[in-house]
């Protein structure tokens, strides 16, 4: 189940009043990105996609937190019955599924963990979680950006970033280019949006 486009738009807002930054912004191209490649796909939900980019980031909504921010989401986004948004929410940081390539701290108690490693190890990945899944990769608070300019920086601010996300990350691209027939950039605006 997924909230309305404007519900989720709302949830947002509300959200960035208890914890204000550029993550807001950052949610919004990912959003636009999704519901455009998703037009584009023919057999994505482009509502579901801008839905789905918009809220999986929305545990920020709680204050900084790395990790956290999943575990929180997912928590909210299920107790609110939106569970499609809530596994976004949990798989959009894991590109295999697993916690061992995340970058960032690892910020959560021993059962937020458990439930983000038992999230993941008992689902699979649609469609979905791999468009958000890029989004998230093309997606800054200030519009589109090329990827590897955005791991690139990712990398400068963590001190590493690991090849298997890296080239996972490219293969996302390349999966979706070919869907869609376009230069990502082109499909996503790159050189025209703001959020």
């Amino acid at each position: 189940m997924l909230p309305t486009r404007e519900q989720a738009e709302a949830l947002l807002a509300e959200a960035e009043k208890c914890n204000p930054g550029p993550w807001g912004d950052h949610s919004r191209v990912a959003a636009h990105c999704a519901e455009r490649i998703a037009q584009e796909c023919g057999d994505l939900d482009p509502d579901k996609a801008y839905i789905l980019g918009l809220l999986h980031d929305i545990g920020r909504k709680f204050g900084v937190r790395h990790l956290g921010h999943v575990s929180d989401g997912y928590t909210y986004m299920m107790s609110l019955g939106y569970d499609e948004a809530a596994k976004i929410c949990l798989t959009h940081s894991f590109h295999d599924c697993t916690t061992d390539g995340y970058i960032g701290n690892f910020d959560t108690s021993g059962s937020e963990l458990a439930l983000i490693r038992d999230g993941l190890e008992a689902l699979s990945l649609d469609e979905y979680d791999r468009l958000i899944q890029l989004c998230d990769s093309l997606a800054g608070a200030e519009g589109v950006l090329d990827i590897e300019e955005r791991m690139g920086d990712v990398k400068r601010r963590y001190g590493s970033y690991p090849q298997a996300k890296w080239d996972s990350n490219l293969a996302l691209k390349a999966h979706f280019e070919e869907k869609t027939g376009q230069d990502i950039y082109v499909v996503t605006e790159k050189d025209s949006f703001r959020p």
